[in-house]
């Protein structure tokens, strides 16, 4: 009496221990230069060829299919958009070709200035990347001058406080 599985058969004894038979699933490499004998071979899913682990990713067999399954969208390096490839297209030459054509990077932006802030204290040039205020004179001042005291306020009334 034989009970079928999945890729193996297991056959019942009359002492009632069950025999494996290990033959139907154990396979070769496929790899010309290992050629394991494995008895969890892993199929590939771009040329259909049995691996060992050792030999499964494309890059470790040398797949010749590769580009059917291995698909990556560059991003153009200026603008950030992601450049279309053709199959059997160099991803850096679609790139560059991008980038002489249809990119529309706006290279004024690497000259753009951050700190456009400048201090109103003479003889300060100090700038600063958020504008601070004087609550009493409402110019712009640096960190070193933003208080009343430090920059020699001339304000005619009390000192305003936002506290009250």
């Amino acid at each position: 009496m034989s009970f079928i599985f999945t890729g193996f058969s297991v056959a019942k004894e009359s002492n009632s221990i069950a025999k494996w038979n290990f033959q139907t699933w154990e396979k070769h490499c496929s790899e010309v230069t290992c050629k394991q004998l494995d008895f969890l071979p892993l199929k590939c899913d771009s040329c259909g060829d049995l691996f060992c682990k050792d030999h499964i990713t494309y890059d470790q067999h040398k797949c010749a299919s590769a580009y059917k399954k291995d698909v990556q969208v560059p991003v153009c390096p200026l603008c950030g958009a992601p450049v279309p490839v053709k199959k059997g297209e160099l991803a850096d030459i679609a790139v560059s070709q991008h980038m002489d054509r249809k990119c529309s990077s706006k290279p004024k932006q690497k000259n753009l200035q951050i700190f456009t802030n400048r201090c109103c204290k003479p003889g300060c040039r100090k700038k600063e990347l958020m504008k601070i205020e004087c609550d009493q004179c409402r110019n712009n001042f640096c960190l070193s001058h933003r208080h009343p005291v430090d920059h020699d306020c001339k304000t005619t009334g009390p000192a305003l406080s936002k506290a009250g």
